[in-house]
This record gives C-alpha cells, sequence and structure tokens, in this order.
C-alpha cells in the first residue's frame, strides 16, 4: 500500500486541521511526524503510540530548531513525502493599533517558519525527485478586510511565495498545492489561535466590532467541516496533477468571487489610466 512507504511532516499538529489530518493519517496507516511548541501536548492531542507517529517539538521561528527536527523524521522515517505547513495563527486589530512586536510575531510564525521547514525539506525531496508540499493558506489570503491587514498580509504572502515555489521545484516532480479555507469550524478562534492587539484604538469603531464577533458570536458557527478539510487534503496528495490553489468551504468560494470581481471592476474603470502610462 501506498500510505506504508509514505511519511507526511505536519506542523501545528496538536489542534485543528493539522491534529485531525494526523490522526486520519495514522489511522489510513502513513507515517506521521507532528511538530508543536510543546513535545508533550503534541503527544496528548494525537493519542497515539503508534511506531508510525514521531512528536517533535519545535520552535517555528528558530531555523535550527526546525533543522533539527526535519533531521529527525529522516533519521526516523528515510524520507518526508508530504510537508504541511499547517502551523499558524491569526491577529485582529488596525494597522495602526498593531505593534511591531506583534507584527514581526506573527509574520515569524506564519511566514518565516513556513519558509525555514519548506527550505529544510526541500533538499530531502529534490533528492527522491518527488514530493507534495501544502501550505495551509486561508481565503483571506486573496482578500483583505478592516482589522485583519497583518493576518492577511502575512497570508497574501504564503501565497505568493507558494505561486513562485510551484515553478521552481516542478523539474523535480515536487507539487505544491495552496490550501484556502474559509471559516472552518475548529477551535481556532477560541484556544488563543487568534490574538488581539495589545494597543487598541476607541476611534476604530469597525475593529472593535470585528474583534467581538471573532471572540463571542462566530466561534461554533463556521461553515466549514475540518475532518473533510483534512480528507481533502490527504486526497489531494494522491492526485498526478494537483491544482496549485484550493478553495475550500462556500464561503470561501464567495469571497474570492467577490474579489476576482473587484479585480475586474477596478480594472476595467482605469484602463485609460493604465495603458496611458507605456511609451
Amino acid at each position: 500500500m501506498e500510505s506504508q512507504s509514505k511519511t507526511w511532516f505536519i506542523t501545528g499538529g496538536s489542534q485543528g486541521i493539522g491534529l485531525l489530518l494526523a490522526q486520519q493519517l495514522l489511522t489510513d496507516g502513513y507515517n506521521v511526524a507532528v511538530t508543536g511548541r510543546n513535545l508533550e501536548t503534541v503527544k496528548n492531542a494525537v493519542g497515539s503510540s503508534s511506531p508510525q507517529f514521531l512528536p517533535l517539538q519545535v520552535e517555528l521561528a528558530n531555523e535550527e530548531s526546525v533543522g533539527r527536527a526535519v533531521d529527525s523524521a529522516i533519521a526516523h522515517f528515510k524520507s518526508i513525502d508530504v510537508l504541511v505547513n499547517n502551523a499558524g495563527y491569526g491577529l485582529i486589530g488596525g494597522i495602526e493599533e498593531t505593534s511591531a512586536q506583534e507584527t514581526q510575531e506573527i509574520f515569524d510564525v506564519n511566514v518565516f517558519g513556513l519558509l525555514h521547514v519548506t527550505r529544510a525539506v526541500l533538499p530531502h525531496m529534490r533528492a527522491a525527485g518527488s514530493g507534495h508540499i501544502f501550505n495551509l493558506s486561508s481565503v483571506f489570503g486573496l482578500i483583505a478586510g478592516a482589522g485583519w491587514g497583518l493576518y492577511c498580509g502575512s497570508k497574501f504572502a504564503v501565497e505568493g511565495l507558494s505561486e513562485a515555489l510551484a515553478q521552481e521545484v516542478k523539474p523535480f516532480s515536487i507539487n505544491v498545492t495552496i490550501i484556502e479555507p474559509g471559516y472552518v469550524r475548529t477551535n481556532f478562534l477560541k484556544s488563543g489561535s487568534v490574538v488581539l492587539s495589545q494597543n487598541p484604538i476607541a476611534d476604530y469603531t469597525a475593529i472593535q466590532e470585528e474583534k467581538r464577533k471573532h471572540t463571542e458570536d462566530i466561534p461554533g458557527n463556521q461553515i466549514g467541516d475540518p475532518q473533510k478539510v483534512a480528507e481533502v487534503i490527504i486526497s489531494t496528495s494522491q492526485l498526478s496533477e494537483p491544482p496549485l490553489r484550493l478553495l475550500l468551504g462556500s464561503d470561501a468560494l464567495q469571497f474570492a468571487n467577490y474579489k476576482i470581481q473587484m479585480l475586474q471592476d477596478g480594472i476595467e474603470a482605469n484602463k485609460d489610466i493604465t495603458v496611458s502610462t507605456d511609451f
């Protein structure tokens, strides 16, 4: 069976989509290395004593920590066939409300952490002449709204680097897929995976309401099924020609179509100005 020889490396696997994905993969017989900030938390969350499960403690912002984890997975399983850059968190706060430290911290995890892991895994995939990298973005990697500038900015970065990466690694038969969910019913909004800017400014009334909605109204009412998201990632890994981008959820489709229409309208409205700057 394919599963008996394939190894998955999942970051941020102690909760949410990453956890459900790891548990399903172990049930299906895959080798699975799962990272988290705390080793015991990862072990307890996954709840497996299988020799096909390797829990790893990693600080994603630390390139050496990431390198040690990847080396451990290679030593244990001999390969990494599928990488899932799942770790990340959200930040709700206006641009003016958000400090330099808060900005640095979210990019350290959502962008630089992803890059650290990808760079550490790629030499092994290139040597094998195969592999699949899943980068967990969001439909909010395509469209942004008030209060979400830093989170969306980090996911916009994931979109751009993933699009370039897909072209770079194609000659080595390595695939890249960007997963773009809408709202998924995990504990993402309740577990500390979304933080609020520490210096709120009362004048930004719409942003304060956005914070309230995402801490009080939306948790538990998200439309997306995280188990189905995990299953789609697994089935997509089995495709010979997987998509570069994969929107997940009817809300994601709605947001994406809104962005497409907004772009098309703006391009058409300003077309004369656009072409006027040619020689």
